[in-house]
């Protein structure tokens, strides 16, 4: 079966417009459900993070207002793969060669570190070159722009898909928000196709499968196994 690479954030704040600090890390439905279905499909999976710190599950995404009755269902999830989480794969060790996938869940993390990070733009660069699966959801998206430089940007004219600037005026950071992950990736020249607020939305871009929202969590990681699966 395939091996599969996924990046996870490490940061656990996000420094707000007000210049106040929000606490954050990973969405725990977009890394249980990911992580889950990649593994019952029968794929191996490396996680990793920056400096290989272990990565902070946003307290918010397993609160009941949010995640409801999946509350105990991820929590499980997650504390069964506690020995994975506590010890992540440094980030910089990781040689993309040597993956089939490269899987980015958000959660408001990665604006603070993987959109920013050379080791994240490298992994990225060289996976798109190979032709490698890359599937950022929600706020993962945020991590292909660790790859804008003053000489382009390695997604510039791609489809995809992201948390959209009204959901996360709606239901995000608000207005309080740093810098809106939609709006900096048009900018840099992807062409982003958004389905309705908080409904599951998958876009495919040749190697590139990107996902909406929390919502779109296990319709993106079913395209991924779909993708791996056509590709023997």
């Amino acid at each position: 079966m395939s091996h599969i690479l996924m990046i996870v954030t490490g940061a656990n704040s996000l420094t707000l417009a007000d210049g106040t600090e929000h606490p954050t890390g990973f969405w725990a439905e977009e890394l249980v459900v990911a992580h889950r279905d990649l593994t019952r499909a029968g794929h191996t999976i490396t996680l990793a993070t920056p400096g290989g710190v272990r990565p902070t599950v946003d307290a918010g995404s397993l609160a009941e207002s949010t995640a409801g009755e999946k509350t105990a269902e991820l929590t499980s999830y997650l504390v069964s793969i506690d020995d994975v989480l506590a010890v992540p794969t440094v980030l910089a060790d990781v040689h993309p060669g040597g993956f089939d996938a490269v899987v980015i869940p958000g959660g408001h993390g990665p604006m603070t570190d993987l959109a920013f990070d050379d080791v994240t733009a490298s992994i990225l660069k060289a996976a798109d070159d190979a032709g490698t699966i890359i599937a950022p959801f929600c706020h993962g998206p945020a991590a292909l722009l660790s790859t804008r430089t003053d000489s382009g940007f390695t997604f510039a004219g791609r489809r995809l898909t992201v948390f959209t600037d009204d959901e996360e005026r709606q239901g995000g950071t608000g207005e309080n928000t740093p810098w809106f992950v939609e709006d900096e990736l048009r900018k840099a020249g992807a062409i982003i196709q958004s389905g309705p607020a908080w409904s599951s939305h998958v876009v495919i871009d040749g190697n590139l499968i990107s996902g909406q929202n929390p919502q779109s969590s296990a319709a993106v990681t079913a395209a991924v196994v779909e993708a791996l699966a056509a590709r023997g």
